[in-house]
């Protein structure tokens, strides 16, 4: 959500952020239904006003015996009540009006971030690792011989339909090593609280990290109300939601590991094959509260920390800044790690790292109280991908295939497994 103030003081910047989006100037208007908002609170006001004056004055005309002034008095304290009623309903309708706005406009991206209509705008930073090597032709993910018998889309496709997939054997235990695997280390070694949260949540939730009411149709949600969080994201961040936290409890660091569900509305035709893009998934998400000066060095941190999982999987990997174009809704800046994939000879997002600034705090009505005294003030937020465990499996298992059809696992997974160091072409662990 948008500071209304800030459009205030300086409309031209507001606009010329949103061009930065490819969004037109919305300044104007929104400074015209702001100005409609102040006029219709002031004339409540005003009214609320007149009508304790005409109170005050009906008790001291009863007390003079003067009949006729008093009711005179009680007919205009009725009337100002009635012009009282009608103005806060204006005031509220107005003040809707603006929030309806607001609600469905991007947060606006940091200087630093480049301009771009799309993800050709975005900006690659750094690489690590080279990939692999292979005298065969590398497959994906489902023609692999020794993976291709624990992944069932076809039994899934009867169960739910399309983009599901049913695991058993070898590659489900590789799943469940990826996600135990990262939250370890995001505990051990990157400090995070491990969390467990529910996956049904309520509007008030969704509306708080931005996915209501714009991004309605991407997610699911039940017949009596409960949405199903599309990251736990959702979750985590709404743990501050109208609270007001000391400074000194944060950063506020936590990690889960959750079910998500995602309609991928806007995504028809695009990775239909394998387990790239699913209606149903898993992810080890990251979320840090902080305050608003330290949040920046907290988004490369937590871009840190999900580079540290690839590269003690060995999987070689690209971090790039998302354009102006490419950024989700909410985030002010965007990390996106990009893992090799050889059966498809390119990079695929597994990671988005974003920083949100005041964004969902905003909406969330989240603040501290600085250690040095003074007036709350909004936290930061800050969400990532640490990381998506379907896609990590894909990298694994494309990264790690032979010719036979066997796939090489990781060292790091190996005490996950209880030893075992590779997938046989059958489909076992040995």
């Amino acid at each position: 959500m948008h500071d209304i103030r800030a459009i205030r003081e300086n409309p031209a910047a507001f606009d010329a952020a949103l061009a930065r989006r490819g969004l037109p100037a919305m300044s104007s208007d929104i400074l015209s239904v702001d100005e409609a908002r102040r006029a219709a609170i002031l004339a409540a006001e005003t009214a609320q006003a007149a009508q304790n004056a005409a109170s005050k004055e009906v008790g001291a005309a009863k007390a003079r015996g003067d009949e006729a002034e008093f009711e005179r008095l009680r007919a205009l304290v009725a009337e100002k009540k009635a012009e009282v009623a009608a103005m806060n309903e204006k005031a509220g309708a107005e003040d809707a009006r603006l929030k309806s706005i607001l609600e469905t406009i991007p947060n606006l991206p940091l200087p630093e971030v480049p301009e771009g209509a799309d993800e050709a705008g975005n900006v690659e930073l750094r690489r690590w690792g080279t990939p692999r090597g292979m005298d065969f032709p590398p497959k994906e993910h489902f023609d692999i011989a020794g993976a291709k018998v624990g992944l069932d889309f076809a039994t899934a496709a009867k169960l739910s339909g399309s983009r599901f997939v049913v695991m058993q054997g070898a590659v489900l235990r590789v799943h469940r090593a990826l996600a135990q695997f990262m939250l370890d280390t995001h505990v051990n070694e990157h400090g995070l609280t491990e969390t467990w949260t529910p996956v049904l949540v309520k509007d008030e939730a969704m509306y708080g990290t931005g996915q209501l009411p714009k991004f309605t149709e991407d997610s699911y949600q039940t017949t009596n109300g409960w949405w199903l969080v599309p990251t736990s994201e959702v979750t985590l961040t709404n743990f501050v939601a109208g609270e007001i936290v000391d400074e000194a409890a944060l950063p506020i660091r936590m990690t889960a590991h959750t079910q998500c569900f995602r309609s991928e509305a806007g995504s028809a035709g695009k990775d239909t094959t394998g387990m790239l893009r699913q209606h149903q998934f898993e992810k080890v998400e990251m979320v840090s509260i902080t305050t608003p000066e330290t949040s920046l060095a907290e988004h490369e941190r937590m871009t840190g920390c999900a580079e540290a999982i690839l590269q003690k999987l060995g999987l070689p990997y690209r971090v790039i800044v998302l354009c102006t174009g490419d950024m989700g809704f909410g985030a002010t800046k965007t990390h996106d790690l990009e893992v090799w994939l050889p059966g498809q000879n390119t990079y695929r997002e597994i990671s988005s790292v974003s920083v949100c600034g005041d964004f969902q705090a905003r909406r969330m009505n989240a603040r501290f109280r600085p250690a040095g005294g003074g007036k709350p003030e909004f936290v930061h937020t800050l969400n990532g991908s640490g990381l998506a465990v379907g896609r990590c499996l894909i990298a694994v298992l494309e990264n790690g295939q032979q010719a036979d059809g066997s796939v090489d696992l990781p060292a790091v997974l190996h005490p996950y497994l209880g030893g075992k160091t590779r997938i046989t072409p059958d489909g076992a662990l040995a």
